[in-house]
């Protein structure tokens, strides 16, 4: 799908892709912040056991671990 330049639309297409877009918004199920943040917080600190980011990568499986230094002389 080619990229749509907002600046050539008109005030028309402009309001009809904004209706559009708040037809589609509308059907969707909304969520308290504080209920989805919990879910995402529970989901979170069970798998950071598994997370490299938190855990660390063992050397041997670290495929950007240093192969071999450099001397300059």
């Amino acid at each position: 799908m080619p990229a749509i330049n907002i600046e050539d639309l008109s005030e028309k297409d402009k309001l009809k892709m904004e209706v559009e877009q708040l037809r589609k918004e509308v059907k969707l199920e909304r969520q308290p912040v504080s209920k989805c943040s919990e879910e995402i917080k529970n989901y979170i600190e069970e798998r950071s056991g598994e997370d490299p980011l938190v855990k660390g990568v063992p050397e041997e499986k670290n495929p950007f671990k240093e192969k071999g230094g450099c001397i300059i002389a």
